[in-house]
């Protein structure tokens, strides 16, 4: 491991002042790590310094009128651990589950996830899905943007120079359902999945695929053939159609460009039957 300086500031203005303090590409953000020290042992990173994010009064969660605000140093965890969540955002809490172990996600963090922008994300697709806004803080002050303007593509996103993730914000709570497929469950990444959510207050569907190349995309195609919470048999046959033809479902080193699609559809179908029996209505 190269050596580096490392930073740990005890307040936002510190932790942006240490950013400043360093070129882009001389300087890494440590969050959970869980990540960053695999790149940084591999010798694939080499910072000058390292500032951590640990002394950030940033592990908060907040539930205020079924809108959720997740602190972005929030360890994976206690999300996933938090009573209200398999029933009031149950994707999400699927796609906590689908990463690593219990071990990774007492490290892993909510922000360190969401800013690595890795295409085969879990939590990416259902934040799509649900709609979530990331607030941001930096040089320039605060701002917020949608998570789907927010990830530009595999490890690039619209951070700027010295700004940080302070927390992620989901509107309201939305029956939803996640399903991957990966050859080893336990460790592996996804080759394809797709999250599903039904939006109580604009009745209409939310789809997403992960697992693809070069960040998990919404597919608007596939949600305007969902008509209204029961989708008819039709319709749903016809939504799973549009999202197996979507251009993201490529060729990789991961799975081929037929396998996708087929899995694709056939998750998607599962995902959307799940969610209806999450709203209350038939399986």
């Amino acid at each position: 491991m190269p050596p580096f300086d490392l930073v740990t500031p005890r307040s936002v203005e510190e932790a942006i002042a240490a950013l400043r303090a360093f070129p882009p590409d001389e300087v890494a953000v440590l969050a959970g790590g869980t990540d960053l020290l695999l790149d940084l042992e591999g010798e694939r990173a080499d910072p000058r310094a390292v500032v951590s994010l640990r002394k950030l009064p940033w592990r908060t969660l907040d539930w205020n009128l079924g809108a959720l605000t997740v602190g972005s140093t929030l360890s994976l965890r206690a999300l996933e651990t938090d009573p209200e969540l398999p029933n009031r955002l149950p994707a999400l809490h699927d796609a906590v589950r689908a990463i690593g172990g219990i071990a990774l996600r007492n490290r892993a963090t909510v922000g360190g996830n969401l800013g690595r922008s890795a295409p085969a994300s879990d939590l990416i697709p259902v934040l799509l899905v649900l709609d979530a806004e990331v607030d941001l803080v930096g040089p320039d002050g605060e701002r917020r943007m949608s998570v789907d303007r927010f990830v530009l593509g595999s490890r690039r996103t619209a951070l700027g120079r010295a700004e940080l993730i302070r927390s992620i914000r989901i509107p309201e709570a939305r029956p939803s359902a996640y399903l991957w497929q990966r050859v080893r469950p336990a460790n592996d990444i996804s080759q394809v999945a797709v999250a599903v959510a039904f939006s109580p207050a604009h009745r209409s569907w939310r789809v997403a695929l992960g697992g693809v190349p070069p960040r998990p995309t919404r597919v608007p195609e596939a949600e305007a053939a969902l008509a209204g919470a029961r989708p008819s048999a039709s319709a749903l046959a016809d939504a799973g159609a549009r999202l197996a033809r979507h251009e993201a479902l490529v060729t990789d080193r991961r799975a081929t460009d037929e396998y996708r699609r087929t899995v694709a559809s056939v998750l998607f179908a599962r995902a959307v039957r799940a969610t209806i029996v999450r709203e209350g209505g038939p399986g």
